[in-house]
């Protein structure tokens, strides 16, 4: 099929703040949805996407499928996004990109990195989902979304969950970027040991660079006035640096 995403309709595919923008651009941020997201914004309905204005960041959320879990039509959707995006303003192709997210938007912005057409220079996540394959098994309404999203996966289940698994692309696929990671030690639907710390360990192991940042006494995605600000800083540091 052609591509129909154009500037002129952008608004029907994702959020941007790029009209509150005064000034120059100096790189965009990705912010992908959790699992069901499936929220449409205007210009002003976001106030990081005001902050990220002020900063010259072009602040997008891709309104990808609410079961995308960041499969090949994710990321080529999201691919057009910024395609249009980089058209509009005659970017340059080194124009910094942060893709960010929380929960299956964390396992997104990692895996986005990973096959993006352009990759990012930086991924910060909050309580992302980084074994798909253990993540599989974890609750029982997970099974359906995860097929969902393979289902035209030409190969196993097993081979179709790690090609969208971020811990199983450490060393490989994923690429040798900054990396930010925020986990609430107390989630009960992405457990923190699981995925984070398994996967910091896998960062570590292969010299990746990272910060990680546990966050006490909190659920899911339920980051700290604290740890939101810092979350918001690593965007804003990792672009304009």
């Amino acid at each position: 099929m052609e591509k129909i995403i154009t500037y002129e309709n952008l608004r029907s595919f994702a959020y941007s703040n790029d009209k509150i923008i005064k000034g120059e651009i100096n790189g965009i941020a990705l912010e992908f949805f959790g699992l069901g997201g499936m929220a449409m914004y205007n210009d002003y309905d976001i106030e990081i996407g005001e902050i990220m204005a002020e900063y010259g960041i072009i602040y997008v959320v891709p309104y990808n499928n609410p079961w995308a879990w960041m499969n090949k039509q994710a990321v080529k959707y999201t691919d057009e996004i910024l395609d249009v995006i980089f058209d509009k303003y005659k970017l340059d192709e080194n124009t910094p990109i942060v893709s960010s997210g929380g929960s299956m938007g964390g396992q997104s912005a990692l895996i986005y990195t990973a096959y993006a057409k352009r990759t990012p220079v930086a991924c910060i996540t909050n309580c992302p989902v980084c074994d798909v394959v253990y993540h599989f098994t974890e609750r029982e309404d997970l099974p359906r979304t995860l097929y969902s999203a393979l289902y035209n996966f030409e190969g196993t289940l097993d081979e179709a969950l790690k090609s969208i698994s971020p811990i199983h692309l450490v060393g490989n696929k994923l690429p040798r970027v900054r990396y930010h990671l925020f986990h609430c030690d107390k989630d009960t639907a992405v457990n923190i040991d699981k995925h984070s710390r398994e996967f910091v360990k896998a960062l570590e192991e292969n010299g990746y660079d990272y910060t990680f940042t546990v966050v006490a006494d909190r659920d899911h995605c339920s980051l700290t006035h604290k740890a939101r600000e810092e979350y918001k800083s690593y965007i804003i540091n990792e672009i304009l640096r």
